[in-house]
Protein backbone atom coordinates (compact mmCIF):
# COMPACT_ATOMS: atom_id res chain seq x y z
CA UNK A 1 0.00 0.00 0.00
CA UNK A 2 1.35 3.42 -0.95
CA UNK A 3 2.29 5.71 1.93
CA UNK A 4 0.00 8.64 2.67
CA UNK A 5 1.55 11.96 1.56
CA UNK A 6 2.62 14.48 4.20
CA UNK A 7 2.83 17.45 1.84
CA UNK A 8 1.66 18.44 -1.63
CA UNK A 9 3.75 20.88 -3.68
CA UNK A 10 1.49 22.97 -5.92
CA UNK A 11 3.13 25.04 -8.65
CA UNK A 12 1.94 27.07 -11.63
CA UNK A 13 3.45 26.59 -15.08
CA UNK A 14 3.47 28.83 -18.16
CA UNK A 15 5.09 28.11 -21.52
CA UNK A 16 5.39 30.19 -24.68
CA UNK A 17 4.36 27.27 -26.89
CA UNK A 18 2.41 24.04 -26.90
CA UNK A 19 3.57 21.20 -24.65
CA UNK A 20 1.96 18.01 -23.36
CA UNK A 21 1.71 16.61 -19.82
CA UNK A 22 4.34 13.98 -20.56
CA UNK A 23 6.74 16.76 -21.65
CA UNK A 24 6.29 18.53 -18.31
CA UNK A 25 6.77 15.34 -16.28
CA UNK A 26 9.86 14.47 -18.34
CA UNK A 27 11.35 17.91 -17.73
CA UNK A 28 10.73 17.65 -13.98
CA UNK A 29 12.62 14.37 -13.70
CA UNK A 30 15.22 15.14 -16.36
CA UNK A 31 16.23 18.72 -15.55
CA UNK A 32 16.44 18.20 -11.78
CA UNK A 33 18.61 15.08 -12.17
CA UNK A 34 22.01 15.67 -10.65
CA UNK A 35 20.97 19.09 -9.33
CA UNK A 36 20.39 18.08 -5.71
CA UNK A 37 22.83 15.24 -5.25
CA UNK A 38 22.44 11.47 -5.27
CA UNK A 39 20.14 11.30 -2.23
CA UNK A 40 17.55 13.62 -3.83
CA UNK A 41 17.21 12.06 -7.29
CA UNK A 42 13.48 12.32 -8.01
CA UNK A 43 13.30 9.06 -9.99
CA UNK A 44 14.94 7.14 -7.14
CA UNK A 45 12.73 8.85 -4.57
CA UNK A 46 9.61 7.89 -6.53
CA UNK A 47 10.73 4.26 -6.78
CA UNK A 48 11.24 4.19 -3.01
CA UNK A 49 7.81 5.71 -2.42
CA UNK A 50 9.16 8.99 -0.98
CA UNK A 51 7.37 11.09 -3.60
CA UNK A 52 4.16 10.26 -5.39
CA UNK A 53 2.67 10.56 -8.87
CA UNK A 54 3.22 13.94 -10.55
CA UNK A 55 -0.17 15.36 -11.50
CA UNK A 56 -0.20 17.95 -14.29
CA UNK A 57 -3.22 19.95 -15.50
CA UNK A 58 -2.68 22.06 -18.63
CA UNK A 59 -4.79 24.51 -20.58
CA UNK A 60 -3.91 25.74 -24.06
CA UNK A 61 -4.77 29.36 -24.83
CA UNK A 62 -3.77 30.99 -28.11
CA UNK A 63 -0.85 28.68 -28.63
CA UNK A 64 0.48 29.14 -25.11
CA UNK A 65 0.06 26.75 -22.22
CA UNK A 66 -0.56 27.39 -18.54
CA UNK A 67 -1.57 25.05 -15.78
CA UNK A 68 -0.92 23.50 -12.39
CA UNK A 69 1.61 20.89 -11.19
CA UNK A 70 0.96 18.89 -8.02
CA UNK A 71 3.67 16.72 -6.48
CA UNK A 72 2.88 14.78 -3.26
CA UNK A 73 5.76 13.90 -0.91
CA UNK A 74 6.17 11.50 2.01
CA UNK A 75 9.30 13.22 3.35
CA UNK A 76 10.13 15.96 5.84
CA UNK A 77 9.26 19.60 5.26
CA UNK A 78 12.86 20.75 4.65
CA UNK A 79 13.43 18.21 1.86
CA UNK A 80 10.01 18.99 0.42
CA UNK A 81 10.86 22.70 0.30
CA UNK A 82 14.17 21.95 -1.47
CA UNK A 83 12.37 19.85 -4.09
CA UNK A 84 9.82 22.65 -4.57
CA UNK A 85 12.62 25.15 -5.11
CA UNK A 86 14.28 22.83 -7.65
CA UNK A 87 11.13 22.88 -9.80
CA UNK A 88 11.54 26.63 -10.26
CA UNK A 89 14.93 26.08 -11.94
CA UNK A 90 13.22 24.48 -14.97
CA UNK A 91 13.20 27.13 -17.71
CA UNK A 92 12.60 25.07 -20.84
CA UNK A 93 10.23 22.24 -21.73
CA UNK A 94 10.85 20.70 -25.11
CA UNK A 95 11.36 23.58 -27.56
CA UNK A 96 9.43 26.05 -25.39
CA UNK A 97 10.53 28.48 -22.73
CA UNK A 98 8.81 27.82 -19.42
CA UNK A 99 8.27 29.47 -16.05
CA UNK A 100 7.39 27.35 -13.01
CA UNK A 101 6.48 29.03 -9.74
CA UNK A 102 5.60 27.23 -6.51
CA UNK A 103 2.29 28.65 -5.23
CA UNK A 104 2.08 26.74 -1.98
CA UNK A 105 3.16 23.61 -0.10
CA UNK A 106 0.10 22.17 1.62
CA UNK A 107 0.41 20.22 4.86
CA UNK A 108 -1.98 17.34 4.16
CA UNK A 109 -2.31 16.36 7.80
CA UNK A 110 -3.06 19.93 8.82
CA UNK A 111 -5.76 20.10 6.15
CA UNK A 112 -7.24 16.87 7.48
CA UNK A 113 -7.21 18.22 11.01
CA UNK A 114 -9.18 21.23 9.77
CA UNK A 115 -11.69 18.84 8.17
CA UNK A 116 -11.97 16.96 11.47
CA UNK A 117 -12.62 20.18 13.40
CA UNK A 118 -15.25 21.36 10.91
CA UNK A 119 -16.96 17.96 10.90
CA UNK A 120 -16.87 17.83 14.70
CA UNK A 121 -18.65 21.18 14.80
CA UNK A 122 -21.34 19.83 12.47
CA UNK A 123 -21.81 16.73 14.61
CA UNK A 124 -21.98 18.80 17.79
CA UNK A 125 -24.69 20.95 16.23
CA UNK A 126 -26.64 17.80 15.33
CA UNK A 127 -26.40 16.60 18.94
CA UNK A 128 -27.70 19.91 20.24
CA UNK A 129 -30.54 20.04 17.70
CA UNK A 130 -31.57 16.47 18.54
CA UNK A 131 -31.84 17.36 22.23
CA UNK A 132 -29.14 14.88 23.24
CA UNK A 133 -27.33 17.43 25.42
CA UNK A 134 -28.53 17.41 29.01
CA UNK A 135 -27.21 20.81 30.02
CA UNK A 136 -28.57 24.03 28.59
CA UNK A 137 -25.10 25.56 29.08
CA UNK A 138 -23.91 23.64 26.02
CA UNK A 139 -25.99 25.95 23.84
CA UNK A 140 -23.95 28.91 25.07
CA UNK A 141 -20.71 27.03 24.50
CA UNK A 142 -21.52 26.27 20.87
CA UNK A 143 -23.31 29.53 20.06
CA UNK A 144 -20.32 30.76 18.06
CA UNK A 145 -20.25 27.49 16.08
CA UNK A 146 -23.92 27.85 15.19
CA UNK A 147 -23.25 31.38 13.98
CA UNK A 148 -20.24 30.33 11.91
CA UNK A 149 -22.45 27.98 9.96
CA UNK A 150 -24.14 30.96 8.29
CA UNK A 151 -21.03 32.10 6.44
CA UNK A 152 -21.12 31.78 2.65
CA UNK A 153 -18.97 32.40 -0.40
CA UNK A 154 -19.07 35.10 -3.07
CA UNK A 155 -16.68 34.54 -6.00
CA UNK A 156 -14.07 32.98 -3.71
CA UNK A 157 -14.51 35.54 -0.92
CA UNK A 158 -15.92 34.47 2.45
CA UNK A 159 -18.88 36.64 3.45
CA UNK A 160 -21.91 36.82 5.70
CA UNK A 161 -25.33 35.66 4.44
CA UNK A 162 -26.57 39.24 3.89
CA UNK A 163 -23.49 40.65 2.13
CA UNK A 164 -24.84 40.36 -1.42
CA UNK A 165 -28.45 41.48 -0.83
CA UNK A 166 -27.87 44.19 1.78
CA UNK A 167 -27.65 47.86 0.77
CA UNK A 168 -24.41 48.16 2.75
CA UNK A 169 -21.35 45.97 3.27
CA UNK A 170 -18.39 45.87 5.63
CA UNK A 171 -15.10 44.89 3.97
CA UNK A 172 -12.59 43.07 6.19
CA UNK A 173 -9.30 41.33 5.47
CA UNK A 174 -9.72 37.62 6.19
CA UNK A 175 -12.12 34.74 6.73
CA UNK A 176 -11.70 34.82 10.52
CA UNK A 177 -12.71 38.50 10.58
CA UNK A 178 -16.02 37.59 8.89
CA UNK A 179 -16.54 34.76 11.37
CA UNK A 180 -15.94 37.00 14.38
CA UNK A 181 -18.42 39.58 13.09
CA UNK A 182 -20.96 36.79 12.46
CA UNK A 183 -20.50 35.58 16.03
CA UNK A 184 -21.63 39.00 17.19
CA UNK A 185 -24.61 39.23 14.83
CA UNK A 186 -23.11 41.22 11.92
CA UNK A 187 -24.04 39.40 8.72
CA UNK A 188 -23.09 41.76 5.87
CA UNK A 189 -19.28 41.55 5.97
CA UNK A 190 -17.03 40.24 3.17
CA UNK A 191 -13.31 39.37 3.20
CA UNK A 192 -10.73 40.37 0.61
CA UNK A 193 -8.97 37.06 1.50
CA UNK A 194 -5.56 38.79 1.39
CA UNK A 195 -5.13 38.19 -2.35
CA UNK A 196 -5.55 41.68 -3.74
CA UNK A 197 -8.77 43.53 -4.56
CA UNK A 198 -10.73 41.48 -7.09
CA UNK A 199 -12.88 42.96 -9.84
CA UNK A 200 -15.86 41.09 -8.37
CA UNK A 201 -15.47 42.98 -5.09
CA UNK A 202 -15.14 46.28 -6.96
CA UNK A 203 -18.36 45.61 -8.90
CA UNK A 204 -20.22 44.50 -5.75
CA UNK A 205 -19.19 47.69 -3.93
CA UNK A 206 -20.60 49.81 -6.76
CA UNK A 207 -24.08 48.40 -6.05
CA UNK A 208 -24.06 49.39 -2.37
CA UNK A 209 -25.24 52.60 -0.75
CA UNK A 210 -22.68 52.35 2.06
CA UNK A 211 -19.33 50.56 1.95
CA UNK A 212 -17.28 50.45 5.15
CA UNK A 213 -13.72 49.14 5.37
CA UNK A 214 -13.08 47.63 8.83
CA UNK A 215 -9.31 47.14 9.11
CA UNK A 216 -6.81 45.85 11.67
CA UNK A 217 -5.13 48.49 13.82
CA UNK A 218 -1.63 47.95 12.45
CA UNK A 219 0.48 48.97 9.45
CA UNK A 220 -0.80 46.00 7.43
CA UNK A 221 -4.38 47.19 7.94
CA UNK A 222 -3.43 50.69 6.84
CA UNK A 223 -1.72 49.43 3.69
CA UNK A 224 -4.71 47.28 2.76
CA UNK A 225 -6.99 50.26 3.33
CA UNK A 226 -4.94 52.40 0.94
CA UNK A 227 -5.10 49.60 -1.65
CA UNK A 228 -8.87 49.35 -1.17
CA UNK A 229 -9.29 53.08 -1.68
CA UNK A 230 -7.27 52.90 -4.88
CA UNK A 231 -9.40 50.09 -6.29
CA UNK A 232 -12.86 51.16 -5.06
CA UNK A 233 -12.52 54.92 -5.39
CA UNK A 234 -15.74 56.75 -4.43
CA UNK A 235 -17.54 53.46 -3.76
CA UNK A 236 -15.69 53.31 -0.41
CA UNK A 237 -17.74 55.59 1.87
CA UNK A 238 -16.55 54.91 5.44
CA UNK A 239 -13.59 53.51 7.39
CA UNK A 240 -13.50 51.85 10.82
CA UNK A 241 -10.24 50.83 12.47
CA UNK A 242 -9.57 48.29 15.21
CA UNK A 243 -7.73 49.65 18.28
CA UNK A 244 -3.97 50.10 17.89
CA UNK A 245 -2.12 46.79 17.29
CA UNK A 246 -5.34 44.72 17.53
CA UNK A 247 -6.92 42.55 14.82
CA UNK A 248 -10.61 42.45 13.89
CA UNK A 249 -10.76 38.65 14.28
CA UNK A 250 -9.91 38.94 18.01
CA UNK A 251 -12.17 41.85 19.00
CA UNK A 252 -14.93 41.45 21.59
CA UNK A 253 -18.50 42.32 20.67
CA UNK A 254 -18.58 45.63 22.54
CA UNK A 255 -15.30 46.73 20.92
CA UNK A 256 -16.63 45.86 17.45
CA UNK A 257 -19.76 47.93 18.11
CA UNK A 258 -17.70 50.88 19.37
CA UNK A 259 -15.37 50.79 16.33
CA UNK A 260 -18.24 50.69 13.83
CA UNK A 261 -20.13 53.45 15.64
CA UNK A 262 -17.01 55.63 15.44
CA UNK A 263 -16.40 55.07 11.72
CA UNK A 264 -15.38 58.13 9.70
CA UNK A 265 -15.74 59.20 6.10
CA UNK A 266 -13.26 57.38 3.89
CA UNK A 267 -11.76 60.48 2.27
CA UNK A 268 -11.03 62.10 5.62
CA UNK A 269 -9.35 59.19 7.37
CA UNK A 270 -7.43 57.87 4.33
CA UNK A 271 -5.81 61.27 3.72
CA UNK A 272 -4.60 61.29 7.32
CA UNK A 273 -3.32 57.70 7.13
CA UNK A 274 -1.47 58.36 3.85
CA UNK A 275 0.25 61.33 5.48
CA UNK A 276 1.24 59.14 8.43
CA UNK A 277 2.65 56.48 6.06
CA UNK A 278 4.66 59.08 4.15
CA UNK A 279 6.05 60.39 7.42
CA UNK A 280 7.02 56.87 8.53
CA UNK A 281 8.76 56.26 5.20
CA UNK A 282 10.60 59.58 5.48
CA UNK A 283 11.70 58.77 9.03
CA UNK A 284 13.07 55.41 7.90
CA UNK A 285 14.61 56.43 4.58
CA UNK A 286 15.55 60.06 5.24
CA UNK A 287 14.49 63.11 3.27
CA UNK A 288 14.52 62.81 -0.49
CA UNK A 289 17.27 65.39 -0.90
CA UNK A 290 19.51 63.23 1.33
CA UNK A 291 19.18 60.20 -0.94
CA UNK A 292 21.42 59.40 -3.88
CA UNK A 293 19.90 60.28 -7.29
CA UNK A 294 18.06 57.40 -8.94
CA UNK A 295 19.59 56.25 -12.22
CA UNK A 296 16.68 55.99 -14.67
CA UNK A 297 17.23 54.32 -18.07
CA UNK A 298 16.71 56.63 -21.06
CA UNK A 299 13.85 54.58 -22.49
CA UNK A 300 11.97 54.84 -19.17
CA UNK A 301 12.46 58.63 -19.18
CA UNK A 302 10.86 58.59 -22.63
CA UNK A 303 7.66 57.22 -21.10
CA UNK A 304 7.02 60.40 -19.10
CA UNK A 305 4.78 62.09 -21.68
CA UNK A 306 2.59 59.00 -22.08
CA UNK A 307 2.41 58.57 -18.30
CA UNK A 308 1.15 62.10 -17.76
CA UNK A 309 -1.76 61.32 -20.08
CA UNK A 310 -2.96 58.42 -17.92
CA UNK A 311 -6.00 58.89 -15.69
CA UNK A 312 -5.66 58.18 -11.95
CA UNK A 313 -5.47 54.46 -11.10
CA UNK A 314 -5.23 53.53 -14.78
CA UNK A 315 -2.44 51.39 -16.23
CA UNK A 316 -1.15 50.31 -19.63
CA UNK A 317 1.68 48.20 -21.01
CA UNK A 318 4.56 49.45 -23.16
CA UNK A 319 5.28 47.12 -26.10
CA UNK A 320 8.64 46.41 -27.73
CA UNK A 321 8.34 49.12 -30.42
CA UNK A 322 7.04 51.75 -28.02
CA UNK A 323 3.34 51.25 -28.68
CA UNK A 324 0.95 51.33 -25.73
CA UNK A 325 -1.86 48.94 -24.86
CA UNK A 326 -5.29 50.37 -24.04
CA UNK A 327 -5.48 51.82 -20.49
CA UNK A 328 -7.34 49.66 -17.96
CA UNK A 329 -8.31 50.05 -14.31
CA UNK A 330 -6.55 48.24 -11.48
CA UNK A 331 -9.29 45.59 -11.29
CA UNK A 332 -8.74 44.55 -14.93
CA UNK A 333 -4.95 44.74 -14.94
CA UNK A 334 -4.41 41.05 -14.15
CA UNK A 335 -6.58 39.84 -17.05
CA UNK A 336 -4.88 42.33 -19.39
CA UNK A 337 -1.47 40.95 -18.33
CA UNK A 338 -2.56 37.41 -19.22
CA UNK A 339 -3.51 38.45 -22.75
CA UNK A 340 -0.64 40.85 -23.51
CA UNK A 341 2.34 39.69 -25.56
CA UNK A 342 5.71 41.37 -26.07
CA UNK A 343 5.38 43.89 -23.22
CA UNK A 344 8.63 45.44 -21.91
CA UNK A 345 7.23 47.91 -19.41
CA UNK A 346 4.17 49.11 -17.56
CA UNK A 347 2.82 52.58 -16.75
CA UNK A 348 0.62 52.80 -13.64
CA UNK A 349 -0.84 56.05 -12.33
CA UNK A 350 -1.24 54.61 -8.85
CA UNK A 351 0.69 52.99 -5.99
CA UNK A 352 2.71 49.85 -6.76
CA UNK A 353 1.91 47.02 -4.32
CA UNK A 354 3.09 43.43 -4.12
CA UNK A 355 0.04 42.47 -6.21
CA UNK A 356 1.05 44.99 -8.89
CA UNK A 357 4.50 43.41 -9.04
CA UNK A 358 3.01 39.91 -9.39
CA UNK A 359 0.89 41.10 -12.33
CA UNK A 360 3.89 42.78 -13.95
CA UNK A 361 5.93 39.62 -13.53
CA UNK A 362 3.21 37.54 -15.21
CA UNK A 363 3.38 39.91 -18.20
CA UNK A 364 7.21 39.55 -18.19
CA UNK A 365 7.88 43.31 -18.05
CA UNK A 366 11.22 44.55 -16.77
CA UNK A 367 10.40 48.17 -15.82
CA UNK A 368 7.47 49.97 -14.16
CA UNK A 369 6.84 53.72 -14.04
CA UNK A 370 4.30 54.62 -11.34
CA UNK A 371 3.10 57.60 -9.32
CA UNK A 372 4.18 56.03 -6.00
CA UNK A 373 5.35 52.73 -4.55
CA UNK A 374 4.49 50.59 -1.57
CA UNK A 375 6.45 47.52 -2.72
CA UNK A 376 9.36 48.14 -5.10
CA UNK A 377 11.32 44.89 -5.16
CA UNK A 378 10.86 41.72 -7.17
CA UNK A 379 13.46 39.80 -9.12
CA UNK A 380 13.77 41.02 -12.70
CA UNK A 381 11.64 44.19 -12.27
CA UNK A 382 12.79 47.77 -11.64
CA UNK A 383 10.25 50.29 -10.34
CA UNK A 384 10.55 54.06 -10.87
CA UNK A 385 8.26 56.87 -9.78
CA UNK A 386 7.54 60.08 -11.66
CA UNK A 387 9.61 62.10 -9.20
CA UNK A 388 12.70 60.04 -10.19
CA UNK A 389 12.63 61.46 -13.74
Amino acid sequence: MAAEPKYVIEASIKTDGTVQRKDVVGAIFGQTEGLLGESLQLRQMQRKGRIGHVDVELENQRGKVQGIIRLPTMIDQVTTAVIGASLETIDRIGPCQAVIKVKKIENVRSAKRTQVVDRAKDLLIQIVNAGSAESSNILDEVRSVLTLGTETDYNGMTCGPNAVESTSIIIVEGRNDVRNLLKHGIKNSIATMGAGITKELVELAKTKKNVTAFMDGDRGGTLLLVELEGALGKSLTHVALAPQSREVEHLEGKVITKCLNQKESASKIISKLKADLDKQDTDVLGKKEDLSPVEVPDHVRGWKENFEGLAKNKACFVLEKGELSDPVGASKLASEAENISGAVGMLFNGKVTSRTLEIAQSAEVSHILASSVNEDTMDGIEVFVLSDL
